[in-house]
Parts: C-alpha cells; structure tokens; sequence
C-alpha cells in the first residue's frame, strides 16, 4: 500500500531509484500509489506518474503490471478527464511500438554486420558449432532472442488496451485506432494465429454490448458516428482478412459486417458496399460457389454504375465482362438433384443465408430466395443492360454458348474467343473501387462449359459416335478429363450417356425415355408380355422339366411347411414382444406421471418457500428503506446546517421526495462542480504561465544564437590548436620508435642462440621426464595387476570355504531330521503298544466288573438268617511274603499292566519292588493294623493315573463291600500290598 501523502513524493521517489537502477522497486512504488485508494481523485501530477510508470513497463516488459495500473486509471479519470487516459493510452502504445521496432532493426543490423576475424574463413568455428546444435540460422536465433519477446509485448499491448477501451461510448475513437493499429500489426508480420484472436476478440466485444444494454458509458450503436467507426472497423478487418488469405476469417467478417447492419437497420454508404461486394466476389471464387461469386459482381456492377460517375467506359466494360463471365461458367445443371429430403433442406438454408449476404435483405421473402439461379441471374443481365456494356468477344461467348446450335464445330468457334478473353483485364483507373480485373482466370471453367453444351448439342443429333471423333471436336482436354466433367453432367440427370471402351464409342441416350418412372413401367410391361407369351406358347420340352422337378416336391413342401411353421413361430414372438412392449410403456407412463407428479409438488413446494423468502426479502426492502429515510433526513439536516453556515439556499426544495440516493447524487454533483471550476481557474493559470513563457524564450532567442556562434569560434581556434600539438607528438614519438628499432636490431643474433639454447634444453628435460613417467606407469601397471591377482585368489578361496561350510551345514540338518524322524516313529511305535494294553486292560476290567454284578445279584437273592460265611483269601493271599514278589515279578513277562510307578521303581533299580506281609489275626484283617497312606500321598497317585489293580489285590479281606472303595485309597504309600480300610463304607470288626 502507498504511504505517501503527496503523489509528487512518489514520483520523485521512482526517480530516484531509477537513478540507481532500481526499476522493479520504482515500479512497485508507481505500482502502490496508482492502485491505493487514498488518490482516487484526478490530478494533473497523476498524468505525469502514469507517464512514467507505462515507461517503465514497457523497458521491463511488464504488460500485467501495465493493464492493472491502465485499469485503475480508467477508474480515476472516467467521469472527470477522460483525454488524460487517452493519451496515457497512445503513449503506452507509441512506446510498445517503438521498442519492438528497435528491436526488429537491430535484429537486421546484426545480420547484416561484417563481424569476422579472417576475411578468408567463409564462418567461425564457434558459428558452425552452435548452429549445428541449434539447428537454426543466424538470423532465427536473433529473431527469438531480440525481436520475439518485444513483438509479444506489443501484441499483449493491444490486447490489453482494447480490453480497456471496449464498450466505452468516450473512447470510441480510440478503439477503433488500436484495432487498426492491431489489424496492421498483423498484416505487416504476417500473424496469422493472432489475427484470428483479434477478430475473436472484436467480435465478443460487440456480442457484450448486445447482451449488456443496460451498461454505463455504453455506445449507441443508432449514433452515426458510431456506426461509422464500427464499420470501419469491420471493413478494415474484412481487408486485412483478404489480404493474408484467411477466407474463414473473412467470410466471418462478411457475416460481422451483415449482423451489425441487421442490428441497426442502415444501409451502409455505396463506397464501403463497393469495397464489401469486391471482397465477397474474392471469397465465393475461392470457395467455388460460382452462382453466388456472379451474384456479388452483379451488384458490384450496380454500384459502380449507379454511384461512380467518373468511371470510364473502359473500366465498365471489363466489369461488365466480368459480370457476365461469371454468370456464365455457373454450371446449367442442378446440383441438388437425387439429393434427400435433409440435403434439400440445408441448401435451402444455405441459399438463403447467401442470399441475405448478397442482397443486404432484412426479411427475404420466399419468392427471392428461388430466384437465386443461373437462368435468372442471365434473364437479369440482360434485361438490365449489362450484357450491352460487355466487350465484343464476351457478347460473341454468350450468344454461341447460350443462343446457337453448333454441334461439330462448337468447340473450334469458342476456342479463338477465348484466346482473346485471356489477354483482357489489368488495372483500373483510380476512380474505381476495384484495383484490377483479370478475365483470364475465368477461361478455365468456361472451357468445361463449352464441352458440356458440346456433348448436350451432340446428344441430340447423335445416337453413337466414337471416341476419337469427340476428342477431335474438343481440342481443350485430353478425354479423361471429358469423361469426368461427362460423370459429374450424367449424375445430375443433364443429359444420358455411356462410354463403351472395348468397343471404342460414345453412346448417346434420351433422358425422356431413360427416365426412371419411365424404365421402371417399361420394365414390368416387358415382363407381363413374357408371361403370356409363354402362356400362349409354351415351350416343346414343358412335360420333361415337370417330370424332372416332381421328384423333389415333395422336399420342397415340407420346406415350405416349415418355412411357414417358423414365419408362425415369428409372428407370435413378435406379438409377444409387442405386448410386453405395451406393458413396459405403461409402466413407464406410469412411473413418468408419477414423477411428473412428484415434480409438481415439489415446484409447489418450491413455489411455497420462494413467496416466503419474497415476502422476507420485501420486509427486509422496508427495513432497509426505513433506515435509509431516517439516514437521508440526517444527512438533509446536515446539508442545511452546511448551506445556512456558507450563506446559500437550502440544498432540496421543499415538497421534494428525498432519499440517501438522492442526497449522495446532489454531493457528487456539487464535487464534479467543484472539481471542474477547479480545473478551469487550473488551465487558467497554465495559460498565463505559458504566455509567460514564451515571452521569455523569445526575448532569450538571440541571446542563446548569438552566445553559441561564439563558442563555435572559440571552439574552432581550440580544436586547431589541439590538432596541431598532437600531430608534433605523434612526429616525435615515431622518429623515438625508429631509433629504438635501430638500437635493439643489433642484438638479434644472440636473441635467436638464446632462444635456441633455451629450446633445446627444455627438450632434454621433458624427453628425461616422459621416460620418467613411462617407468613409473609400467611400475604401478605391475603394482595393480599383482594386486589384482591376489584379490581374486582371495576371492576363490573365500568362496570355496564358504561352499564347504554350507555343504556341513546341509548334511547336519539332513542327520537332525532324520534323528528326529526316527525319534517320532519309536514314539509312535510306543504310544501304539501302550493304548493296546490299555485296551486289553479295560477290556479284562470289564468282564470283572460283569461277574462281580451278577455275584452281588446272587448273594443278594439270600435269607437274612442264614449267617455269612467267612470269605477266604485266595490261595496265593495266603502266602504273602512269596506271592507278591512273583506276581510284580510275573507281570511283565505276561503282558500285563503294571502301574507307573511300579515301573519306574523296577526300571531304577533292576529288581522288584519290596513287600511288607499283611497282619493277620485270628484270620481276620483287624482295623489297627497298620496306617492309611497320607493324604497327599493318595492325591499324588490319583493324578499320576493310577491304572485298576488286579483281581487278586481287589479281593484283599474276602468281604463284599470292600470292592466300592476306589483302588487308590486300598494301597498304601510305600508300595505295600496291604489293604486300607480308611475309605470303606462297612468298617471290619
């Protein structure tokens, strides 16, 4: 932001840093102060600022920082001084264009500069080198490097002028200068892709001022000076269009320039209509639309004739030619025949569009748009005189071609009048508005009219004729050419005729007979003749073909039959697929009408919510307006205390419907008065000042003449004076330079010895150094290979050892795992025995437990009186000291189970386990003797998993209740073999 309070301190501020060179910070400065919104009132020292700030973008090359600072200028000088801003404009331009010109003429300076060393040497090394890595010449290089950068500048210069300067009623004038200043830009430099912008550009600018129209400062377009720069504008672009042969650009300027007339409704003046049918006629030769092409010359025609009255009748005669050349090599055949029903439709639009393009016709009737033909167009000319101003050789063309019936000798007749049409044509006078006409370039097209009247006028006198007969009659075109134009003339059905080459003939036909309703009808009478020829008279052999096709009737019936069962099939399928097709369109009319109904709520919802935000938006209107009213008679009150102070009248009459709008326009008036009255006492003085001033000078002006002959003379006498002591100087320093070449002349033998002494000695020293240096090279070259030697035995052997290292490696994993595989087969092996005694072992202990059911059964089933008799021990019970030593001894050899921690204790100490005998009394085991197995003890042998003991330790005391109590709590802890009743649930007595 700009700080400073004077726009002068600015400014001296940016010249001082451009003193030090500092442009980019006195840009910026300039840059702050134009856009702050401190200065926003127009000052004569802002002219200046802006002066020197579009100077220093353009040195820089900066165009954005340029259109912000042009914009923001605009801003500050449209209501007060808009000149100021126009010539801030011209001088951005005036500079823009100058640099780029320096730039493009020391581009050329460079080129054209003699810079070499050796006049022999065609280019420097240095020269080829960078153009063969380049790959572009001298001249490309400084192109790009010089006048690239500065042309782009100018072309970013108009384009942000005309951005500024478009749609802007008080600088019309300046806009049309820049865009003809562009337009030239591009003509001079052949900017092709940048004229297309422009017009681009130009052209949106108008669509805006269209769509806009309730747009400040905006043209009117309906003012006559308006207009007049628009189309000048237009027509300028429509020239330069032309001029680089960019017909697209120039039809859409054709198009521009009809538009704009459209728009306003006024015919623009002959002059510029001249220049506009001129420009079309070029347009439609290129674009081949002859009819058309001939329509513009026509009118061109009728301008000059009606409007130039100096015209002379040799200059109307050859646009008179013209005319009526160009309305005859119009091809006499309709292109629009065979052509569809869409094809018709857009020639016709395309016909009227060049119709209104043509004849200026704001709303063309239907009539005029089919009159646009080429019998019309000759119906026209002669009729309206134009033929009768033509030359003799073109009235002698049109009669023969469009008048007389000369079939063999058409051909000849034309041909010397053609001849002379070539030579016809050149350069106008001044007072036409067409630079030259050149009837040459309409001999080409004629010579292929003239064959196509010569093979209609054939047609009609020959059926047949050959080849060689017709190329004899043409003498313009080899017969391929003939045969082509002859395609072209058959398919728009303008005569009928076929070449047969094996025979070597033209056939010749008639296209009311070669008609197409009339073939077809002469075709089905041929047929229907046949049939009742043969109906009448049929053939002998009748009855041997109806014998030869009887044997396959019947395959034929039956394809028949089943050709129709499919066509059936088909026909039910379709019908099928009609009903469903039925079917889906009711659901989608269903489903449509339910969206449809679900749309019309919702506008209706829609509809509800827009009044409810109408109706608070209106309320909030009234607010605002309340608040405005009561602002607007604050600042009325203010106003009159203001007007009773200086002395005035009241600012608002009363009765008056004030506003804060109102108020607000008042002020701005009274500023704008202010400002102007200010502005005039400022011009004022600056003219006083100005007469001042040139007093002054003219009273100084032979003063200044009079001091400056004197100092010519004093200047003259002092450059004499100098001249003659240099040349005293230079005479003594030569005669100096030839004694001293004297003196040192005398030692230039000893010079040569030294110097070959000097030479010789430096030679042995360096041969002595290279031999020192070859030694040293072949040493380290030893050095490295011995080095490199042992590197890769080193390399061998540690790769060896490592080979050997895994190979160990492998062979001891592969003898772990099949340790460890042989390991899991034991395992299983063991675990496979185990669970089969086990098995066996659960298998005894159930048929134990099966007699034990059926003894208790048994004994239970006897009289309570009858005392029980004593259970006696088995026979080995009896014997304990002997007995339980061979049983643990006898277990394992008969395959029995033998608990764990039995056999742990055998396998530890290689021998049974010991016994203690049971205590007995009296035959009866007693409950004192003996001690139960601690508790721990008990629940030790209970989770180790003690297995079922045998049937001989189950029966222990021969009593029947001693076989509920669990097999852990019946032995004791030091592996005795006696019993405990601690657990029984009948203690013994």
């Amino acid at each position: 932001m700009s700080n400073y309070a004077k726009p002068e301190a600015a400014l001296n501020q940016a010249e001082a840093l451009i003193n030090v060179g500092q442009k980019q910070d006195a840009l910026q400065v300039l840059h702050d102060l134009i856009t702050s919104k401190r200065h926003r009132a127009w000052q004569k020292i802002l002219e200046k600022i802006m002066f020197k700030y579009v100077e220093l973008c353009v040195d820089m090359r900066r165009g954005k920082f340029a259109k912000d600072g042009l914009i923001q200028y605009r801003i500050v000088c449209q209501q007060v001084n808009v000149t100021s801003l126009e010539e801030v404009i011209k001088h951005f331009m005036h500079l823009s264009t100058e640099k780029a010109e320096q730039a493009r003429n020391q581009a050329q300076a460079l080129e054209e500069a003699l810079d070499v060393d050796d006049l022999e040497a065609d280019k420097r090394p240095e020269d080829l080198m960078l153009s063969y890595v380049s790959g572009e010449k001298g001249k490309d290089r400084s192109d790009r490097e010089l006048v690239t950068p500065w042309f782009k500048f100018l072309w970013e210069t108009y384009r942000t002028v005309l951005e500024i300067l478009r749609n802007n009623s008080k600088l019309e004038a300046l806009y049309a200068m820049t865009a003809h200043r562009a337009f030239q830009f591009c003509k001079q430099y052949k900017r092709t892709t940048e004229f297309r912008r422009l017009c681009e550009i130009i052209r949106n600018h108008l669509m805006n001022l269209n769509k806009y129209r309730d747009q400040r400062d905006r043209p009117d377009l309906s003012a006559p000076e308006s207009l007049q720069l628009y189309l000048d504008t237009r027509f300028e672009q429509l020239k330069i269009a032309t001029d680089l042969q960019l017909w697209q650009e120039a039809f859409y300027s054709i198009e521009d320039i009809y538009g704009l007339m459209c728009m306003v409704k006024k015919t623009p003046k002959p002059s510029l209509l001249v220049v506009y049918y001129a420009k079309l006629t070029e347009i439609f030769w290129i674009s081949s639309s002859h009819l058309y092409h001939a329509y513009a010359w026509f009118k061109l025609f009728t301008l000059q004739k009606t409007y130039n009255k100096n015209l002379s009748l040799k200059d109307l005669q050859l646009i008179a030619s013209s005319v009526v050349l160009a309305a005859l090599l119009v091809l006499p055949y309709d292109h629009t025949h065979g052509a569809s029903h869409l094809e018709l439709e857009n020639a016709k639009e395309r016909n009227s569009r060049m119709a209104n393009l043509i004849g200026f016709e704001l709303d063309p009737k239907l009539e005029n748009r089919e009159m646009l033909s080429r019998s019309a167009l000759l119906s026209e000319l002669v009729a309206k005189g134009v033929l009768s101003c033509a030359t003799q050789e073109v009235k002698d063309l049109y009669h023969l071609l469009e008048h007389e019936f000369f079939p063999l000798d058409l051909a000849s007749k034309v041909q010397p009048l053609l001849a002379k049409i070539s030579k016809l044509g050149g350069k106008l006078g001044s007072a036409s508005s067409v630079p030259e006409v050149q009837l040459s370039r309409y001999v080409p097209a004629l010579e292929k009219l003239v064959i196509l009247r010569l093979l209609q006028q054939v047609s009609q006198v020959y059926q047949i004729m050959k080849i060689e007969s017709l190329s004899q009659m043409i003498p313009f075109f080899d017969f391929k050419v003939v045969e082509k134009i002859s395609v072209d003339a058959v398919k728009y059905n303008f005569m009928a005729m076929k070449v047969d080459h094996m025979r070597g003939v033209v056939l010749f036909g008639n296209l009311g007979l070669e008609s197409d309703g009339l073939r077809d009808h002469l075709a089905v009478l041929a047929e229907s003749l046949n049939k009742v020829r043969v109906m009448i008279y049929p053939p002998a052999n009748k009855a041997s073909k109806l014998g030869e096709l009887l044997p396959g009737l019947g395959e034929t019936v039956d394809k028949e039959h089943k050709r129709l069962l499919a066509r059936k099939s088909i026909i039910e399928k379709r019908k099928e697929e009609h009903e469903r097709q039925l079917i889906e369109m009711e659901r989608e009319e269903e489903s449509r009408r339910l969206k449809q109904q679900k749309i019309t709520e919702e506008a209706e919802q829609k509809r509800l919510a827009a009044e409810y935000e109408q109706r608070k938006s209106q309320r909030i209107l009234r607010e605002i307006e309340e608040r405005e009213l009561e602002e607007a008679q604050a600042l009325l009150e203010e106003a009159e205390k203001r007007s009773k102070k200086k002395g005035g009248k009241k600012p608002i009459l009363e009765g008056e419907k004030v506003t804060k709008q109102t108020l607000m326009e008042r002020a701005l008036t009274e500023q704008l008065r202010e400002r102007q009255e200010m502005e005039k006492k400022l011009q004022k003085l600056a003219k006083t000042m100005d007469y001042l001033e040139r007093a002054k000078r003219e009273e100084a002006a032979p003063l200044i003449e009079a001091a400056f002959q004197r100092r010519l003379v004093e200047e003259k006498v002092l450059h004499e004076r100098e001249q003659q002591l240099e040349t005293e100087l230079s005479r003594q320093r030569h005669d100096g330079d030839l004694k001293e070449k004297n003196r040192l002349s005398r030692m230039l033998d000893n010079k040569e010895k030294f110097q070959e002494r000097v030479l010789n000695r430096r030679k042995a020293e360096f041969d002595r150094r290279r031999v020192e240096r070859e030694e040293r090279i072949n040493q380290i070259i030893q050095a490295r290979k011995q080095e490199r030697e042992a590197m890769r035995k080193k390399i061998y052997y540690v790769r060896c050892e490592e080979e050997r290292l895994k190979k160990l490696r492998e062979e001891e994993e592969a003898r772990k795992w099949e340790e460890a595989e042989k390991r899991r087969k034991e395992e299983a092996e063991r675990k496979a025995k185990l669970d089969e005694i086990a098995e066996k072992q659960r298998q005894r202990e159930r048929e134990l437990e099966e007699k034990e059911k059926l003894r208790r059964e048994a004994l239970l089933g006897r009289p309570a009186d009858v005392p029980a008799k004593p259970f006696e021990l088995p026979a080995r019970a009896s014997e304990p000291g002997t007995a339980a030593p061979a049983a643990a001894a006898a277990a394992p050899s008969a395959g029995k189970y033998v608990p764990k921690f039995l056999r742990e204790r055998t396998e530890g100490s290689g021998q049974p386990p010991p016994t203690q005998p049971d205590r007995w009394v009296g035959g009866r085991r007693t409950e004192g003797f003996g001690q139960a197995p601690p508790e721990s003890d008990r629940w030790s042998r209970r989770t180790e998993g003690t297995a079922p003991v045998s049937e001989s330790d189950r029966w222990g005391n021969g009593r029947p209740d001693d076989r509920a109590a669990p097999p852990s709590d019946r032995w004791r802890s030091g592996g005795s073999s006696r019993p405990s009743w601690s657990s029984s649930r009948n203690p013994p007595r």
